[in-house]
């Protein structure tokens, strides 16, 4: 099957992506494009995915950069229907998880350098260390947004799930994780319905994510400022309630309440068995 066919060009993509003009010439090719047109698809039809191409995916992933090569991530696919729903529920209702053909759970995991090591006849005990937990979540997060460059390029949708965290220890419980591993993060995989081509959502402009040599934020509070009006005026197209983006991500972080039962994470990857020492 070849790659969805994207007729705008990169500066075009641009456009839509910063609601401004690129103040420079752009390379322009088929993967860039495909990267720049993103778009989370929350709404999928029943049709299975095609043989080989969870297969791939998963390849593309493999074949991620990965910290001294200790390849700390696994990946659990799910496809059985009464799995799926009971994930939907832990991940605080969203119905495309049952919905999609393919769910797919990505694992920190641990387990697998320790059981390498006692075969090998060494201690694991660099593994207790927070560094250990951090380059496995990196890694992990690398290795799932190739599967998703991959996914797209064959007509495929994804959407990001971060709603597995909610309940890590029943996610854990009912994907039979072994200790060390955590699921950080779950993947919708299928083809989107016709009704969910979505649009490219506004993000910030590069003169406030992008620093040259040293980290400078002497004019962000207007940059930003300029960022709440372009995404407000997304939200109004979409015909969605309009808002400032400064207002509702500050609600988010205002309180650990903010964060959904999530504020004690680090006793349940504790009792998961990852000390963080």
């Amino acid at each position: 099957m070849t790659s969805p066919k994207i007729t705008l060009s990169t500066a075009q993509l641009w456009e839509r992506r910063y609601r401004n003009q690129p103040s420079t010439s752009l390379p322009d090719n088929e993967i860039l494009r495909l990267q720049m047109a993103h778009h989370s698809v929350r709404s999928y039809r029943s049709d299975p995915i095609p043989e080989g191409f969870l297969e791939i995916g998963i390849a593309a992933a493999s074949s991620a950069a990965t910290s001294s090569n200790l390849q700390t991530w696994s990946v659990v696919a799910v496809k059985d229907q009464e799995k799926r729903n009971r994930l939907a529920e832990l991940a605080g209702g969203q119905v495309y998880i049952a919905q999609a053909p393919v769910f797919l759970a990505w694992v920190v995991d641990l387990s697998r350098l320790e059981r390498v090591a006692q075969r090998e006849g060494h201690s694991a005990e660099a593994l207790d260390y927070a560094e250990s937990f951090l380059m496995g979540t990196f890694d992990t997060g690398i290795a799932a947004q190739n599967a998703v460059v991959a996914f797209e390029s064959l007509g495929l949708g994804t959407v990001y799930i971060g709603g597995l965290r909610n309940h890590p220890e029943e996610v854990a419980a009912l994907l039979e994780l072994p200790e060390r591993t955590i699921a950080v993060v779950g993947m919708c995989v299928g083809y989107p319905t016709d009704n969910a081509a979505g649009d490219i959502k506004p993000r910030l402009a590069q003169d406030v994510v992008l620093h040259h040599e040293q980290y400078e934020h002497h004019q962000e509070a207007e940059r930003v400022e300029a960022y709440n009006q372009r995404a407000d005026a997304y939200q109004q197209e979409q015909g969605l309630s309009s808002r400032r983006w400064t207002e509702t991500v500050s609600m988010r972080v205002a309180k650990a309440a903010s964060l959904g039962g999530r504020h004690v994470m680090r006793h349940v990857l504790q009792r998961l068995g990852f000390p963080l020492d």
